[in-house]
Protein backbone atom coordinates (compact mmCIF):
# COMPACT_ATOMS: atom_id res chain seq x y z
CA UNK A 1 0.00 0.00 0.00
CA UNK A 2 1.32 3.41 -0.87
CA UNK A 3 2.46 5.48 2.09
CA UNK A 4 1.78 8.85 0.42
CA UNK A 5 -0.54 10.09 3.14
CA UNK A 6 2.35 11.44 5.23
CA UNK A 7 6.05 12.10 4.73
CA UNK A 8 8.37 10.34 7.22
CA UNK A 9 8.83 13.52 9.23
CA UNK A 10 5.03 14.03 9.45
CA UNK A 11 3.93 10.52 10.43
CA UNK A 12 3.85 11.35 14.11
CA UNK A 13 1.15 13.94 13.37
CA UNK A 14 -1.03 11.16 11.95
CA UNK A 15 -0.43 9.14 15.12
CA UNK A 16 -1.32 12.07 17.40
CA UNK A 17 -4.50 12.81 15.43
CA UNK A 18 -5.55 9.15 15.63
CA UNK A 19 -4.90 9.02 19.37
CA UNK A 20 -6.91 12.22 20.00
CA UNK A 21 -9.83 10.96 17.91
CA UNK A 22 -9.81 7.59 19.67
CA UNK A 23 -9.62 9.35 23.03
CA UNK A 24 -12.86 11.21 22.31
CA UNK A 25 -14.66 7.95 21.60
CA UNK A 26 -13.18 6.15 24.60
CA UNK A 27 -13.93 9.01 27.00
CA UNK A 28 -17.54 9.26 25.91
CA UNK A 29 -17.96 5.50 25.99
CA UNK A 30 -16.37 4.88 29.38
CA UNK A 31 -17.62 7.92 31.31
CA UNK A 32 -21.23 8.07 30.11
CA UNK A 33 -22.44 5.25 32.41
CA UNK A 34 -21.04 7.10 35.45
CA UNK A 35 -22.55 10.38 34.22
CA UNK A 36 -26.05 8.97 33.57
CA UNK A 37 -27.33 9.51 37.16
CA UNK A 38 -26.19 13.17 37.02
CA UNK A 39 -27.84 13.60 33.62
CA UNK A 40 -31.09 12.15 34.94
CA UNK A 41 -31.02 14.45 37.97
CA UNK A 42 -30.05 17.56 35.99
CA UNK A 43 -32.45 17.11 33.06
CA UNK A 44 -35.22 15.17 34.81
CA UNK A 45 -34.65 12.19 32.50
CA UNK A 46 -36.54 8.92 32.95
CA UNK A 47 -35.00 5.44 32.84
CA UNK A 48 -36.07 5.10 29.20
CA UNK A 49 -34.48 8.49 28.43
CA UNK A 50 -31.25 7.25 30.03
CA UNK A 51 -31.37 4.11 27.89
CA UNK A 52 -31.82 6.21 24.73
CA UNK A 53 -28.95 8.50 25.71
CA UNK A 54 -26.76 5.41 25.49
CA UNK A 55 -28.59 3.65 22.67
CA UNK A 56 -28.95 6.67 20.39
CA UNK A 57 -25.17 6.64 20.11
CA UNK A 58 -24.78 2.87 19.88
CA UNK A 59 -27.56 2.53 17.31
CA UNK A 60 -25.93 4.62 14.60
CA UNK A 61 -22.39 3.57 15.49
CA UNK A 62 -23.18 -0.14 15.24
CA UNK A 63 -25.36 0.19 12.11
CA UNK A 64 -22.97 2.44 10.17
CA UNK A 65 -19.49 1.37 11.31
CA UNK A 66 -19.04 -1.09 8.42
CA UNK A 67 -20.17 1.59 5.98
CA UNK A 68 -17.74 4.02 7.63
CA UNK A 69 -14.83 1.67 7.06
CA UNK A 70 -15.71 1.24 3.38
CA UNK A 71 -16.18 5.01 2.97
CA UNK A 72 -12.54 5.52 3.97
CA UNK A 73 -11.48 3.48 0.94
CA UNK A 74 -14.05 5.09 -1.36
CA UNK A 75 -13.45 8.77 -0.54
CA UNK A 76 -9.99 8.69 1.05
CA UNK A 77 -9.04 8.03 4.65
CA UNK A 78 -8.06 11.58 5.54
CA UNK A 79 -11.30 13.04 4.18
CA UNK A 80 -13.59 10.44 5.75
CA UNK A 81 -11.75 10.42 9.07
CA UNK A 82 -11.75 14.23 9.18
CA UNK A 83 -15.45 14.61 8.45
CA UNK A 84 -16.21 11.95 11.05
CA UNK A 85 -14.36 14.05 13.62
CA UNK A 86 -16.23 17.20 12.52
CA UNK A 87 -19.65 15.57 12.93
CA UNK A 88 -18.63 14.00 16.25
CA UNK A 89 -17.35 17.28 17.71
CA UNK A 90 -20.32 19.37 16.54
CA UNK A 91 -22.74 16.82 17.99
CA UNK A 92 -20.72 16.80 21.22
CA UNK A 93 -21.21 20.56 21.56
CA UNK A 94 -24.97 20.12 21.20
CA UNK A 95 -24.79 17.37 23.85
CA UNK A 96 -22.92 19.70 26.20
CA UNK A 97 -25.58 22.42 25.78
CA UNK A 98 -28.65 20.15 25.61
CA UNK A 99 -31.60 21.69 27.49
CA UNK A 100 -33.71 18.51 27.54
CA UNK A 101 -33.39 14.72 27.30
CA UNK A 102 -34.88 14.74 23.78
CA UNK A 103 -32.22 17.12 22.44
CA UNK A 104 -29.49 15.08 24.13
CA UNK A 105 -30.76 11.82 22.59
CA UNK A 106 -30.85 13.32 19.08
CA UNK A 107 -27.37 14.80 19.50
CA UNK A 108 -26.06 11.46 20.74
CA UNK A 109 -27.49 9.78 17.63
CA UNK A 110 -25.65 12.26 15.39
CA UNK A 111 -22.53 11.74 17.48
CA UNK A 112 -22.81 7.99 16.88
CA UNK A 113 -23.06 8.55 13.13
CA UNK A 114 -19.90 10.65 13.24
CA UNK A 115 -18.15 8.01 15.31
CA UNK A 116 -19.04 5.35 12.72
CA UNK A 117 -16.80 7.18 10.23
CA UNK A 118 -14.21 8.27 12.81
CA UNK A 119 -13.57 5.03 14.73
CA UNK A 120 -12.53 2.80 11.78
CA UNK A 121 -10.33 5.57 10.42
CA UNK A 122 -8.24 6.03 13.56
CA UNK A 123 -6.40 2.72 13.18
CA UNK A 124 -6.60 2.51 9.38
CA UNK A 125 -4.91 5.88 8.86
CA UNK A 126 -1.99 4.77 11.06
CA UNK A 127 -1.61 1.60 8.99
CA UNK A 128 -1.61 3.67 5.81
CA UNK A 129 0.86 6.27 7.04
CA UNK A 130 3.53 3.94 8.45
CA UNK A 131 5.55 1.36 6.51
CA UNK A 132 5.10 -2.26 7.56
CA UNK A 133 8.36 -2.41 9.52
CA UNK A 134 7.31 0.59 11.69
CA UNK A 135 3.58 -0.10 11.87
CA UNK A 136 3.68 -2.40 14.90
CA UNK A 137 5.43 0.19 17.07
CA UNK A 138 2.99 2.94 16.01
CA UNK A 139 -0.06 0.77 16.68
CA UNK A 140 1.45 -0.19 20.04
CA UNK A 141 1.73 3.50 21.00
CA UNK A 142 -1.87 4.05 19.86
CA UNK A 143 -3.09 1.04 21.87
CA UNK A 144 -1.21 2.14 25.01
CA UNK A 145 -2.64 5.67 24.76
CA UNK A 146 -6.13 4.25 24.21
CA UNK A 147 -5.80 2.02 27.28
CA UNK A 148 -4.59 4.96 29.36
CA UNK A 149 -7.58 7.02 28.22
CA UNK A 150 -10.00 4.20 29.03
CA UNK A 151 -8.53 3.90 32.52
CA UNK A 152 -8.09 7.60 33.33
CA UNK A 153 -11.33 8.86 31.73
CA UNK A 154 -13.80 7.41 34.26
CA UNK A 155 -11.60 8.39 37.22
CA UNK A 156 -11.30 12.01 36.10
CA UNK A 157 -14.99 12.09 35.16
CA UNK A 158 -16.04 10.62 38.51
CA UNK A 159 -14.05 13.16 40.51
CA UNK A 160 -15.33 16.04 38.35
CA UNK A 161 -18.95 14.94 38.87
CA UNK A 162 -18.37 14.59 42.62
CA UNK A 163 -16.60 17.95 42.94
CA UNK A 164 -18.84 20.14 40.76
CA UNK A 165 -22.25 18.47 40.99
CA UNK A 166 -24.84 17.22 38.54
CA UNK A 167 -24.37 19.96 35.91
CA UNK A 168 -20.76 18.93 35.28
CA UNK A 169 -21.80 15.97 33.10
CA UNK A 170 -21.73 18.53 30.29
CA UNK A 171 -17.93 18.73 30.59
CA UNK A 172 -17.70 15.10 29.44
CA UNK A 173 -18.87 16.26 26.01
CA UNK A 174 -17.28 19.72 26.04
CA UNK A 175 -13.77 18.21 26.29
CA UNK A 176 -14.24 16.90 22.74
CA UNK A 177 -13.97 20.43 21.28
CA UNK A 178 -10.24 20.98 22.02
CA UNK A 179 -9.37 17.32 21.36
CA UNK A 180 -11.19 17.28 18.05
CA UNK A 181 -9.94 20.71 17.07
CA UNK A 182 -6.29 19.69 17.50
CA UNK A 183 -6.86 16.42 15.60
CA UNK A 184 -8.48 18.29 12.69
CA UNK A 185 -5.71 20.88 12.55
CA UNK A 186 -3.08 18.15 12.34
CA UNK A 187 -4.99 16.30 9.62
CA UNK A 188 -5.65 19.36 7.48
CA UNK A 189 -2.26 21.04 7.74
CA UNK A 190 0.21 18.20 8.36
CA UNK A 191 -1.24 15.18 6.52
CA UNK A 192 -1.55 14.72 2.77
CA UNK A 193 -4.81 13.69 1.13
CA UNK A 194 -4.66 10.02 0.15
CA UNK A 195 -5.91 8.63 -3.16
CA UNK A 196 -9.45 7.18 -2.92
CA UNK A 197 -10.52 3.96 -4.62
CA UNK A 198 -12.97 5.35 -7.16
CA UNK A 199 -14.41 1.96 -8.07
CA UNK A 200 -15.42 1.07 -4.50
CA UNK A 201 -19.21 0.87 -4.02
CA UNK A 202 -20.97 1.66 -0.75
CA UNK A 203 -23.88 -0.41 0.53
CA UNK A 204 -26.20 2.51 1.30
CA UNK A 205 -29.35 0.35 1.13
CA UNK A 206 -27.88 -2.16 3.56
CA UNK A 207 -26.88 0.57 6.01
CA UNK A 208 -30.38 2.09 5.89
CA UNK A 209 -32.05 -1.28 6.44
CA UNK A 210 -29.74 -2.15 9.35
CA UNK A 211 -30.32 1.23 11.00
CA UNK A 212 -34.11 1.05 10.71
CA UNK A 213 -34.22 -2.56 11.90
CA UNK A 214 -32.13 -1.84 15.00
CA UNK A 215 -34.08 1.36 15.68
CA UNK A 216 -37.45 -0.41 15.63
CA UNK A 217 -36.26 -3.25 17.88
CA UNK A 218 -34.66 -0.84 20.36
CA UNK A 219 -37.76 1.40 20.40
CA UNK A 220 -40.02 -1.59 20.90
CA UNK A 221 -38.03 -2.78 23.91
CA UNK A 222 -37.29 0.62 25.45
CA UNK A 223 -40.42 2.69 24.84
CA UNK A 224 -40.87 6.40 24.35
CA UNK A 225 -39.52 7.85 27.61
CA UNK A 226 -41.80 6.80 30.48
CA UNK A 227 -40.60 5.04 33.62
CA UNK A 228 -42.93 2.05 33.15
CA UNK A 229 -42.34 -0.90 30.84
CA UNK A 230 -43.69 -0.71 27.27
CA UNK A 231 -47.00 -2.49 26.61
CA UNK A 232 -47.15 -5.84 24.84
CA UNK A 233 -48.76 -4.37 21.72
CA UNK A 234 -46.07 -1.69 21.53
CA UNK A 235 -43.30 -4.28 21.85
CA UNK A 236 -44.85 -6.76 19.45
CA UNK A 237 -45.50 -4.14 16.77
CA UNK A 238 -42.12 -2.43 16.76
CA UNK A 239 -39.95 -5.46 17.53
CA UNK A 240 -41.82 -7.48 14.90
CA UNK A 241 -41.31 -4.71 12.35
CA UNK A 242 -37.62 -4.57 13.22
CA UNK A 243 -37.22 -8.31 12.77
CA UNK A 244 -38.93 -8.15 9.37
CA UNK A 245 -36.57 -5.38 8.26
CA UNK A 246 -33.67 -7.42 9.66
CA UNK A 247 -34.70 -10.36 7.46
CA UNK A 248 -34.93 -8.05 4.44
CA UNK A 249 -31.45 -6.74 5.31
CA UNK A 250 -30.02 -10.27 5.27
CA UNK A 251 -31.69 -11.02 1.94
CA UNK A 252 -30.26 -7.82 0.49
CA UNK A 253 -26.78 -8.58 1.81
CA UNK A 254 -26.91 -12.05 0.25
CA UNK A 255 -27.79 -10.65 -3.19
CA UNK A 256 -26.01 -7.30 -3.51
CA UNK A 257 -22.65 -7.17 -5.27
CA UNK A 258 -20.92 -5.09 -2.54
CA UNK A 259 -22.41 -6.08 0.83
CA UNK A 260 -21.40 -4.27 4.02
CA UNK A 261 -21.90 -7.62 5.82
CA UNK A 262 -20.46 -10.48 3.71
CA UNK A 263 -22.64 -13.41 4.80
CA UNK A 264 -20.25 -15.91 3.19
CA UNK A 265 -17.90 -15.45 6.14
CA UNK A 266 -20.44 -17.04 8.48
CA UNK A 267 -20.14 -20.36 6.65
CA UNK A 268 -16.94 -20.77 8.67
CA UNK A 269 -17.75 -22.39 12.05
CA UNK A 270 -14.95 -20.60 13.89
CA UNK A 271 -15.96 -17.18 12.56
CA UNK A 272 -19.63 -17.76 13.43
CA UNK A 273 -18.67 -19.06 16.87
CA UNK A 274 -16.40 -16.10 17.57
CA UNK A 275 -19.17 -13.65 16.69
CA UNK A 276 -21.80 -15.64 18.60
CA UNK A 277 -19.77 -15.58 21.80
CA UNK A 278 -18.92 -11.92 21.17
CA UNK A 279 -22.62 -11.08 21.11
CA UNK A 280 -23.36 -13.05 24.30
CA UNK A 281 -20.35 -11.77 26.25
CA UNK A 282 -20.56 -8.13 25.18
CA UNK A 283 -24.33 -8.17 25.74
CA UNK A 284 -23.57 -9.21 29.33
CA UNK A 285 -20.74 -6.71 29.77
CA UNK A 286 -22.61 -3.78 28.18
CA UNK A 287 -25.77 -4.37 30.20
CA UNK A 288 -24.07 -4.83 33.56
CA UNK A 289 -21.74 -1.86 33.13
CA UNK A 290 -24.66 0.39 32.15
CA UNK A 291 -26.82 -0.45 35.16
CA UNK A 292 -24.14 -0.96 37.86
CA UNK A 293 -23.09 2.72 38.17
CA UNK A 294 -26.75 3.77 38.12
CA UNK A 295 -27.48 1.30 40.93
CA UNK A 296 -24.56 2.48 43.03
CA UNK A 297 -24.94 6.24 42.51
CA UNK A 298 -28.71 6.68 42.28
CA UNK A 299 -29.71 3.65 44.33
CA UNK A 300 -27.13 3.38 47.11
CA UNK A 301 -25.94 7.00 47.24
CA UNK A 302 -22.29 6.27 46.38
CA UNK A 303 -20.34 9.24 44.97
CA UNK A 304 -19.30 9.13 41.29
CA UNK A 305 -15.65 9.40 42.39
CA UNK A 306 -15.90 6.23 44.48
CA UNK A 307 -17.75 4.43 41.70
CA UNK A 308 -14.99 5.30 39.23
CA UNK A 309 -12.37 3.96 41.66
CA UNK A 310 -14.35 0.77 42.19
CA UNK A 311 -14.45 0.20 38.42
CA UNK A 312 -10.73 0.92 37.98
CA UNK A 313 -9.41 -2.67 38.41
CA UNK A 314 -11.24 -3.89 35.33
CA UNK A 315 -9.44 -1.48 32.99
CA UNK A 316 -6.05 -2.06 34.61
CA UNK A 317 -6.26 -5.87 34.56
CA UNK A 318 -7.66 -5.95 31.03
CA UNK A 319 -4.79 -3.78 29.80
CA UNK A 320 -2.05 -5.71 31.63
CA UNK A 321 -3.32 -9.19 30.72
CA UNK A 322 -4.17 -8.56 27.06
CA UNK A 323 -0.56 -8.79 25.85
CA UNK A 324 0.05 -12.02 27.78
CA UNK A 325 -3.22 -13.68 26.79
CA UNK A 326 -2.49 -13.00 23.12
CA UNK A 327 0.76 -14.98 23.43
CA UNK A 328 -0.97 -17.78 25.35
CA UNK A 329 -3.60 -18.02 22.61
CA UNK A 330 -0.80 -18.66 20.11
CA UNK A 331 0.37 -21.56 22.27
CA UNK A 332 -2.90 -23.15 23.41
CA UNK A 333 -5.35 -21.82 20.84
CA UNK A 334 -8.05 -19.22 21.56
CA UNK A 335 -10.71 -21.67 22.81
CA UNK A 336 -9.20 -22.50 26.26
CA UNK A 337 -8.36 -18.85 27.03
CA UNK A 338 -11.76 -17.50 25.98
CA UNK A 339 -13.67 -20.31 27.72
CA UNK A 340 -11.73 -19.82 30.96
CA UNK A 341 -12.08 -16.03 30.77
CA UNK A 342 -15.82 -16.27 30.13
CA UNK A 343 -16.25 -18.61 33.12
CA UNK A 344 -14.42 -16.09 35.32
CA UNK A 345 -16.65 -13.30 33.99
CA UNK A 346 -19.72 -15.42 34.77
CA UNK A 347 -18.46 -15.94 38.33
CA UNK A 348 -17.91 -12.18 38.71
CA UNK A 349 -21.47 -11.37 37.64
CA UNK A 350 -22.92 -14.11 39.84
CA UNK A 351 -21.03 -12.80 42.87
CA UNK A 352 -22.19 -9.26 42.06
CA UNK A 353 -25.78 -10.52 42.23
CA UNK A 354 -25.24 -12.32 45.54
CA UNK A 355 -23.47 -9.38 47.20
CA UNK A 356 -25.76 -6.62 45.90
CA UNK A 357 -27.77 -6.31 49.19
CA UNK A 358 -24.51 -5.59 51.08
CA UNK A 359 -24.09 -2.18 49.35
CA UNK A 360 -20.37 -2.54 50.02
CA UNK A 361 -18.25 -0.78 47.42
CA UNK A 362 -14.79 -1.88 48.57
CA UNK A 363 -15.36 -5.43 49.90
CA UNK A 364 -18.00 -6.57 47.41
CA UNK A 365 -18.16 -4.53 44.21
CA UNK A 366 -14.43 -3.84 43.78
CA UNK A 367 -13.33 -7.52 44.11
CA UNK A 368 -16.06 -8.58 41.66
CA UNK A 369 -14.97 -5.90 39.18
CA UNK A 370 -11.35 -7.08 39.55
CA UNK A 371 -12.51 -10.63 38.80
CA UNK A 372 -14.39 -9.27 35.79
CA UNK A 373 -11.21 -7.56 34.55
CA UNK A 374 -9.26 -10.79 35.00
CA UNK A 375 -11.79 -12.69 32.89
CA UNK A 376 -12.00 -10.09 30.13
CA UNK A 377 -8.21 -9.82 30.09
CA UNK A 378 -8.11 -13.50 29.10
CA UNK A 379 -10.78 -12.99 26.40
CA UNK A 380 -10.08 -9.82 24.42
CA UNK A 381 -6.79 -10.62 22.65
CA UNK A 382 -7.59 -14.32 22.00
CA UNK A 383 -10.96 -13.28 20.57
CA UNK A 384 -9.24 -10.97 18.08
CA UNK A 385 -6.90 -13.84 17.21
CA UNK A 386 -9.85 -16.19 16.70
CA UNK A 387 -11.58 -13.74 14.36
CA UNK A 388 -8.46 -12.98 12.32
CA UNK A 389 -7.34 -16.60 11.94
CA UNK A 390 -10.79 -17.89 11.00
CA UNK A 391 -10.81 -16.14 7.60
CA UNK A 392 -8.47 -15.74 4.64
CA UNK A 393 -5.82 -13.00 4.84
CA UNK A 394 -7.63 -10.74 2.38
CA UNK A 395 -10.77 -10.84 4.58
CA UNK A 396 -9.18 -9.93 7.92
CA UNK A 397 -10.13 -6.25 7.74
CA UNK A 398 -13.76 -7.04 6.97
CA UNK A 399 -13.85 -9.78 9.61
CA UNK A 400 -12.50 -7.41 12.28
CA UNK A 401 -15.08 -4.79 11.30
CA UNK A 402 -17.93 -7.30 11.50
CA UNK A 403 -16.81 -8.45 14.96
CA UNK A 404 -16.57 -4.83 16.11
CA UNK A 405 -20.09 -4.17 14.83
CA UNK A 406 -21.43 -7.31 16.56
CA UNK A 407 -20.00 -6.11 19.88
CA UNK A 408 -21.67 -2.69 19.44
CA UNK A 409 -25.03 -4.22 18.51
CA UNK A 410 -24.78 -6.46 21.57
CA UNK A 411 -24.35 -3.41 23.82
CA UNK A 412 -27.30 -1.70 22.13
CA UNK A 413 -29.59 -4.71 22.59
CA UNK A 414 -28.40 -5.21 26.19
CA UNK A 415 -29.35 -1.72 27.33
CA UNK A 416 -32.74 -2.00 25.61
CA UNK A 417 -33.69 -5.52 26.68
CA UNK A 418 -32.21 -5.49 30.18
CA UNK A 419 -33.88 -2.13 30.80
CA UNK A 420 -37.14 -4.01 30.37
CA UNK A 421 -35.99 -6.51 33.01
CA UNK A 422 -34.92 -3.75 35.41
CA UNK A 423 -38.18 -1.81 35.10
CA UNK A 424 -40.43 -4.86 35.55
CA UNK A 425 -38.50 -6.35 38.50
CA UNK A 426 -38.23 -2.94 40.20
CA UNK A 427 -41.99 -2.28 39.88
CA UNK A 428 -42.90 -5.71 41.25
CA UNK A 429 -40.40 -5.51 44.12
CA UNK A 430 -41.77 -2.13 45.26
CA UNK A 431 -45.09 -3.74 46.11
CA UNK A 432 -47.36 -1.29 47.92
CA UNK A 433 -44.85 1.53 47.42
CA UNK A 434 -45.25 1.33 43.62
CA UNK A 435 -47.71 4.25 43.73
CA UNK A 436 -45.06 6.58 45.18
CA UNK A 437 -42.74 8.69 42.95
CA UNK A 438 -39.91 6.16 43.26
CA UNK A 439 -37.83 5.31 40.18
CA UNK A 440 -34.92 2.96 39.57
CA UNK A 441 -31.53 4.62 39.69
CA UNK A 442 -32.76 7.87 41.26
CA UNK A 443 -32.67 8.89 44.93
CA UNK A 444 -36.03 9.79 46.47
CA UNK A 445 -36.72 12.42 49.13
CA UNK A 446 -39.45 12.58 51.75
CA UNK A 447 -39.75 8.81 52.17
CA UNK A 448 -40.40 7.12 55.48
CA UNK A 449 -37.81 4.66 56.79
CA UNK A 450 -39.99 1.75 55.63
CA UNK A 451 -40.46 3.23 52.16
CA UNK A 452 -36.71 3.88 51.80
CA UNK A 453 -36.04 0.27 52.81
CA UNK A 454 -38.48 -0.89 50.12
CA UNK A 455 -36.81 1.34 47.53
CA UNK A 456 -33.38 -0.07 48.33
CA UNK A 457 -34.69 -3.65 48.26
CA UNK A 458 -36.34 -3.06 44.87
CA UNK A 459 -33.12 -1.51 43.51
CA UNK A 460 -31.12 -4.52 44.72
CA UNK A 461 -33.60 -6.99 43.24
CA UNK A 462 -33.53 -5.25 39.86
CA UNK A 463 -29.74 -5.20 39.60
CA UNK A 464 -29.40 -8.75 40.95
CA UNK A 465 -31.68 -9.91 38.12
CA UNK A 466 -29.34 -8.22 35.65
CA UNK A 467 -26.31 -9.86 37.28
CA UNK A 468 -27.78 -13.36 37.05
CA UNK A 469 -28.87 -12.93 33.43
CA UNK A 470 -25.42 -11.69 32.45
CA UNK A 471 -23.77 -14.56 34.34
CA UNK A 472 -25.83 -17.02 32.30
CA UNK A 473 -24.87 -15.34 29.03
CA UNK A 474 -21.20 -15.43 30.00
CA UNK A 475 -21.49 -19.18 30.62
CA UNK A 476 -23.06 -19.51 27.17
CA UNK A 477 -20.11 -17.70 25.59
CA UNK A 478 -17.71 -20.13 27.31
CA UNK A 479 -19.59 -23.09 25.84
CA UNK A 480 -19.60 -21.56 22.35
CA UNK A 481 -15.86 -20.88 22.55
CA UNK A 482 -15.04 -24.44 23.60
CA UNK A 483 -17.21 -26.01 20.89
CA UNK A 484 -16.32 -23.81 17.92
CA UNK A 485 -12.82 -22.34 18.31
CA UNK A 486 -9.38 -23.82 17.89
CA UNK A 487 -7.73 -25.79 20.72
CA UNK A 488 -4.05 -26.70 20.47
CA UNK A 489 -2.33 -29.51 22.30
CA UNK A 490 -0.30 -28.58 25.35
CA UNK A 491 3.43 -28.44 24.58
CA UNK A 492 5.05 -31.79 25.27
CA UNK A 493 7.47 -31.93 28.20
CA UNK A 494 11.01 -32.95 27.52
Amino acid sequence: MSQDIAAPQSRHFVLIAAILASSMGFIDGSVISIAIPAIRADLGATLADAQWISNGYLLFLSALILLGGAAGDRFGLRTTFGWGIVVFVLASMVCALAPSPAVLVIARAVQGAGAAFMVPGSLAIIAKAYPREERGKAIGIWAAASSLTSIAGPIIGGFVLTAFGDWSWRLVFAINLPLGGIALALLWFKVNADRPEAGRRLDIVGAALATLALMLVAYGLTGDGSESTPGLLHMAGFVGGGLVLGAIFLIWEARTASPMLPLRLFANKAFSGANGLTFALYFALGGAMFFLPMTMIGGWGVTPANVSLALLPMGVLLTVLSSFSGKWADTFGPAPLIALGSLIVAAAFFLLGITTPLHNVWLAVLPCVALLGLGMGLVVSPLSTAVMTSVADHDTGVASGVNNAVARVAGLMAVALLGLVVASVFERALGSAAELPIFFGLPASGLTETEETMRLAATDAAFAAIAYVTAGLSLLSAVIAWLTLERKNLPARA
